[in-house]
């Protein structure tokens, strides 16, 4: 439908037209609405919204949507996915419940190797028709736009594969998506005594082709302790930036791994995970533009400790959230869930969380032109909730299904 008006809106939430990236500190408190609203779609893009009380339109000109009692705001920005892979990974989630490790399960050819070795195996037909079903998923709960890393493959043939599977995405999903080169996810067991040689692999073969290719918006390193070092997560950085590949790096989510330092160094867009963030990282991260995203899922499904959220956003940075949604560690994309996590685990309030989701998230993709608020002349991706009593019950009720329409 080209002409659409969304009336009767009991709020319309996350209003900007500012112009401002993202939000910060003290900023993150405070979210822009209307009460008893309307909102006009043109052509996929807001064209206008105001109070009820101004309403002056010809109905027959439009798809109306009478939204009395619901919440509408901008759809979510999921700035962190690894949602390309061939199969779950059940058993070691029973592996954990007995007391085994994320790094001892990697150690025993679990873990994100395990997914390479079933990746291999798997045709990529099959392979983008799984992935296409868990995109739905996404989009089903909320999700307007969508970053997707590789990083199952971990040789050159099969990271081609991966992001050939995630343009496909691109293509066919309806909805905003950004690819990232993430082949050093783990080292593969043949490189286990000679990690250095797995990653000239990804610097003098990969990287050229998935350039040239024009395969992917991003590179990722997983930067962290038993992964890949700072020096090594350099070479693969300044490597990527000869190819225009913009850094987000996953960051201390084991240990202090000089993971943030390394993005900021290297303009990183996020550095992402942080579930080890001290004084040292937050001011780091306050002399930059880089965006911290947390992914809290991850941090409730390995029973670890959360992100520092609370200190980061007094100490006036701004924040992300994303499902960090995989196989191993986080297997949901439902952000209504993530948004419960920050606000029961991680002390965000309900307008710090929707700024973190909205127009943070979209910061974190590169997309905060287009997407994150409800501005006059950007995308209309939104949400349409169920009749609600107020926006902190979205993340009160946080087993409910609580998203009645998401437009794209």
């Amino acid at each position: 439908m080209q002409q659409m008006i969304i009336k009767n809106i009991r709020f319309l939430m996350q209003i900007d037209e500012s112009g401002r990236r993202r939000v910060c500190g003290e900023e993150m408190k405070r979210v822009s609405s209307l009460e008893d609203a309307y909102l006009v779609i043109r052509d996929g893009k807001i064209a206008a919204y105001g109070k009820m009380d101004d309403y002056r339109f010809d109905e027959t000109e439009y798809q109306i949507i009478d939204a009395t009692g619901r919440f509408v705001f901008p759809a979510f920005c999921d700035s962190h996915t690894h949602i390309v892979y061939a199969a779950s990974r059940e058993s070691e989630f029973v592996d954990k419940i007995n007391g085994l490790s994320y790094v001892e399960i990697a150690e025993r050819g679990g873990g994100i190797l395990n997914s390479a070795k079933r990746l291999h195996d798997t045709p990529e037909e099959e392979l983008c028709k799984q992935a296409m079903c868990r995109v739905r998923e996404c989009m089903g709960f909320g999700t307007g736009a969508l970053e997707i890393k590789s990083g199952y493959g971990l040789s050159l043939e099969d990271e081609l594969k991966m992001l050939r599977v995630i343009r496909r995405i691109k293509e066919e999903a309806g909805i905003a998506v950004r690819s990232t080169f993430l082949a050093a996810h783990a080292i593969p067991a043949e490189y286990k005594a000679n990690p250095d040689g797995y990653v000239d692999l990804i610097v003098k073969e990969m990287i050229p082709i998935v350039g040239k290719e024009d395969l992917a918006d991003y590179i990722d390193v997983f930067c962290d302790e038993g992964f890949f070092t700072v020096p090594q997560t350099e070479r693969i950085l300044e490597e990527g930036a000869k190819y225009g590949l913009i850094p987000k790096i996953h960051a201390n989510e084991l240990a202090l791994s000089g993971g943030i330092q390394v993005g900021v160094r290297h303009g990183a867009l996020s550095v992402d995970h942080l579930e080890h963030t001290g004084d040292a990282e937050i001011e780091e991260l306050l002399q930059s533009e880089t965006m911290p995203a947390l992914l809290p899922g991850a941090a409730f499904f390995l029973g670890m400790n959360y992100p520092p959220a609370r200190k980061m956003i007094d100490a006036g940075l701004s924040v992300a959230l994303a499902s960090d949604y995989n196989p191993g560690s986080s297997p949901s994309g439902n952000m209504k869930f993530v948004m419960s996590l920050a606000a029961i685990k991680m002390k965000m309030l309900p307008e710090e969380i929707l700024n973190a989701v909205t127009l943070n998230g979209a910061y974190a993709m590169g997309l905060e032109k287009e997407y994150g608020s409800i501005t006059v002349g950007k995308k209309a991706s939104v949400v349409i909730t169920k009749p609600m009593p107020s926006f902190a019950y979205f993340m009160y009720a946080y087993t409910s299904d609580l998203v009645e329409h998401v437009l794209f």
